[in-house]
């Protein structure tokens, strides 16, 4: 999160979470002492945990302007900056175009850029930073004229949430859903979730589509409630949960365990 310094004396709005976004008390913490301190905040956690999301759903809720950098193995710190397109330059050059003789015109600026130009306070996520070179957090804390890279952030983990807080996620996404289908659907998932071995564990959006289908089907619905009972030997519509062809093939170690 970046402030246009003639704006950096205003109070910080405060973020609770949205109605589309279950916020617990820790993230809110986290996400408003970033603000009051003005600084990064550095998020992790494992897919599906909302990360990217939370960006989205901060700068919807406070009304302010989303950038988002999408950081690859092959990104630099300084591209977040600019840059320079030396190849576009030699060939007017070659040309004898006269706007080489202005750099400004090959200087294509970056997302760091668009952010600390910004007239007002906006939201800058770099997404997927873990997939940058190790030198990478380090390298940007640099351009930024900074120390190390943790020392600056604050720091939280997301854990992936409890079975109570997901029924919370679970009302955003669906209104009348009969408790014992959730309850048992939750069994159903955390016991998967917690096979040792899986690439792949099923996530909330797996989730989600894996109760839309369960919703529609009446028959699902009944094969989930002998699965629990240790009648069927897998979930009904895995393949809703499962995206892993490696971790369909534990399904027959979950179903040894969940007949204990």
């Amino acid at each position: 999160m970046t402030d246009n310094p003639s704006n950096s004396n205003q109070q910080n709005p405060s973020f609770t979470g949205t109605q589309s976004y279950i916020a617990t008390p820790d993230l809110q913490l986290a996400v408003n002492s970033a603000m009051t301190l003005q600084k990064p905040l550095l998020i992790k956690g494992e897919p599906g945990t909302g990360k990217t999301l939370l960006a989205e759903e901060i700068a919807q809720s406070l009304d302010m302007p989303l950038i988002t950098w999408h950081i690859k193995s092959t990104t630099k710190a300084e591209q977040g900056l600019y840059e320079y397109d030396a190849v576009s330059r030699l060939r007017d050059s070659q040309l004898g175009d006269d706007k080489v003789y202005d750099i400004g015109n090959y200087i294509k600026p970056g997302k760091l850029w668009e952010a600390f130009t910004s007239k007002e306070r906006c939201v800058l996520l770099i997404d997927e930073i873990d997939k940058a070179a190790i030198e990478f957090p380090n390298d940007l804390l640099h351009e930024l004229d900074k120390r190390a890279f943790l020392r600056l952030c604050f720091l939280l983990n997301i854990d992936y949430p409890a079975a109570d807080s997901m029924r919370q996620i679970l009302s955003v996404h669906f209104s009348g859903l009969q408790e014992k289908l959730v309850n048992d659907a939750l069994d159903v998932f955390y016991k998967l979730r917690g096979v040792q071995g899986l690439k792949k564990p099923p996530s909330t959006s797996e989730l989600v589509d894996w109760l839309t289908l369960l919703v529609a089907d009446d028959m699902a619905q009944e094969e989930l409630e002998e699965n629990l009972r240790g009648e069927k030997s897998i979930p009904p519509l895995y393949g809703a949960l499962l995206k892993n062809e490696a971790d369909i093939t534990l399904l027959q170690r979950f179903a040894n365990l969940m007949r204990r």
